[in-house]
């Protein structure tokens, strides 16, 4: 149990040091008319698409697969997120 505590506070921590990365893109993208981004999706998108599986990231790594997330490729899976959801209840 310890454990899974221990990677959630992982987790937030790294959340939190990863928040002016999410916010930048989220300005570029504003700046192109797309406002409807949040950290959480890009956090979770991240997560998902980008870490899954992988170990021992640097924070430049983290940072360059956050300001590198295709526009496209970010709203296909926010788009196929909210169908599951629907699809789940």
């Amino acid at each position: 149990m310890a454990q899974k505590e221990d990677n959630q506070l992982n987790q937030n921590n790294l959340y939190l040091r990863l928040i002016p990365a999410f916010n930048t893109k989220i300005k570029e993208w504003k700046r192109e008319k797309i406002n409807n981004i949040n950290k959480l999706d890009l956090w979770n998108y991240c997560i998902i698409t980008k870490w899954q599986g992988k170990k021992d990231l640097r924070m430049y790594e983290l940072v360059d697969d956050i300001l590198n997330i295709d526009l496209i490729d970010f709203l296909r899976f926010i788009k196929e997120d909210k169908d599951s959801d629907k699809n789940a209840r």
